[in-house]
């Protein structure tokens, strides 16, 4: 089983779970340090807001409302080392592999932040607009701010699945409530299909040092 080098780390993110009520909803709040506190039990703090209700599930194909989707069409090569010191940053802040931050861009938008899904998931990582409010993002369009708002994301995941990398990486996809339920992967072909996809191009930026023919080299 894959797990990071740093299972949770002093980063302005914690992380409280306990197994039994995995399937519960998670509440959130954040404290005067900037401080991410979870918990999966509810809590007596009237600080604490919902996070996520126990659900989540794969991305929807069907368009949502006022969603105007907008495909990757970036074809320039050098797009895959244009937000290279972005990334080294924010992987850096939140003790994320680089190669996995990597991975997920070019698996979510090919490298285009002008990308949007017909879920309305937009920019380099991806950030569905709820997603990218609680991770701070205040211009969900601005590749710099994106890119931080996906890896802080990535942080929370990684600490709620004890640093798992197939089961981050498939939260980020389906949700963190889709994999709770499910005890592992869930069972959602786009899921497993997007796991395996975002494993092979991390296994592939640790292996090649050019971030473009990683890219765009083919197995």
């Amino acid at each position: 089983m894959s797990r990071f080098a740093l299972l949770c780390v002093l980063v302005p993110i914690s992380v409280a779970l306990s197994s039994e009520n995995a399937r519960a909803d998670i509440f959130q709040f954040t404290d005067k340090e900037g401080v991410i506190h979870f918990s999966n039990a509810k809590p007596k703090d009237t600080k604490f807001r919902v996070y996520s209700r126990g659900g989540g599930g794969p991305k929807r194909i069907s368009v949502a409302n006022g969603v105007v989707p907008v495909a990757p069409t970036d074809r320039d090569p050098t797009r895959y080392t244009r937000y290279d010191e972005w990334i080294r940053q924010a992987a850096s802040l939140y003790q994320i592999p680089e190669q996995l931050v990597r991975a997920v861009i070019k698996c979510e938008s090919d490298y285009d932040p002008r990308a949007v899904s017909p879920s309305g998931a937009r920019g380099l990582m991806q950030l569905m607009p709820d997603t990218a409010g609680r991770m701070q993002v205040k211009d969900i369009d601005d590749p710099r701010e994106n890119i931080f708002g996906g890896v802080r994301y990535l942080r929370i995941l990684a600490n709620l699945f004890n640093g798992d990398l197939s089961l981050t990486i498939a939260a980020y996809n389906a949700g963190d409530g889709a994999v709770m339920r499910a005890g592992g992967i869930p069972p959602y072909q786009q899921t497993r299909e997007y796991v395996t996809l975002v494993t092979k191009f991390y296994h592939r930026y640790r292996s090649q040092k050019d971030a473009i023919e990683a890219s765009v080299g083919r197995d």
